[in-house]
């Protein structure tokens, strides 16, 4: 699995908060009440799910995050 599908690139990122700067991009994201982890280099890290959770508006957690279950219903196909 490749990490970056699964994190925000940074151009995404500078998108999202209107900053390049990680330092700026940290305070934004902290007073939007966004979660991420830092790297080594100090750059904020997002989850691709969840920002698109925190996109539509949607609170993200645990179980909002998790696919809901379903099951292949083929009792009508003639």
């Amino acid at each position: 699995m490749d990490i970056q599908s699964e994190t925000l690139t940074d151009d995404e990122l500078a998108a999202i908060t209107g900053y390049k700067t990680p330092s700026h991009q940290r305070q934004w994201l902290l007073a939007n009440a966004w979660v991420f982890v830092l790297t080594g280099a100090r750059r904020p890290v997002v989850g691709r799910v969840y920002a698109r959770l925190k996109l539509a508006g949607v609170r993200p957690s645990e179980t909002s995050a998790v696919a809901e279950t379903w099951s292949l219903d083929l009792r009508n196909v003639g």
